[in-house]
């Protein structure tokens, strides 16, 4: 993989998006998600996730995008519903398990993918309709055109429905080395929490590159 960005169509549809992108080469094997977990249980004290105003802005995207958000959740919603339904959150890898609890802490989408498995350069963009997604049952899906997908440079799409779904092919697992890892928001006060959601993976990660994007400086080189 080479550069990550999104599509200059999706920034004139959502010129509020705020994207926070890490390159990380090495991860512990294990950390503390308590405090992630109490702040996200915090946040949901007499509410619900629905309520939040991070996902209320992810679910009037996915309504400007034509899907109707109790159908396709974006991955922070579906993170803390099934919290605050089940109060544990299911150990997957360290480093999901790391980026899912800060996810639920902050409300917002985060992203992990095994670079290795990525061919050429990433874009967030609108499906053409021919890209190729795997699901991790195994399973080959052409997105709708018009959905935006992750899609790299083969035609493969690492994420549905923007940040609803990811895809098997790129998924961490173990032996994964390298990884993607991106934070998207919408709400109003986006560009604070997307900066202190980075700053906080920074300190948790073995010095992993960094960098908060926009419409004029779109491009994160790997």
């Amino acid at each position: 993989m080479s550069t990550f960005r999104h599509s200059d169509a999706l920034w004139a549809d959502f010129p509020q998006l705020v994207p926070g992108v890490l390159h990380v080469e090495s991860f512990r094997e294990a950390y503390d998600l308590t405090e992630y977990l109490e702040t996200a249980e915090r946040r949901l004290d007499g509410t619900t996730e629905t309520q939040l105003p991070e996902i209320q802005a992810w679910r009037r995207a996915y309504t400007q995008l034509g899907l109707k958000p109790t159908q396709y959740r974006c991955a922070s919603e579906a993170l803390l519903r099934r919290f605050r339904k089940e109060k544990v959150l299911p150990r997957i890898h360290p480093v999901i398990d790391l980026c899912n609890a800060v996810s639920m802490a902050y409300a917002i989408p985060v992203a992990v993918l095994d670079l290795a498995r990525i061919s050429g350069d990433l874009e967030v963009r609108y499906a053409t309709g021919d890209e190729e997604y795997l699901t991790f049952g195994g399973e080959i899906e052409n997105p709708q055109p018009g959905e935006v997908v992750f899609a790299d440079d083969a035609g493969q799409a690492h994420a549905r429905r923007w940040t609803n779904r990811q895809s098997g092919l790129s998924a961490v697992r173990e032996g994964t080395e390298t990884v993607l890892i991106v934070a998207e928001a919408l709400h109003e006060t986006a560009a604070e929490d997307v900066k202190s959601l980075v700053s906080t993976l920074e300190k948790e990660l073995a010095h992993p590159r960094a960098a908060i994007l926009d419409r004029a400086s779109p491009e994160f080189t790997v």
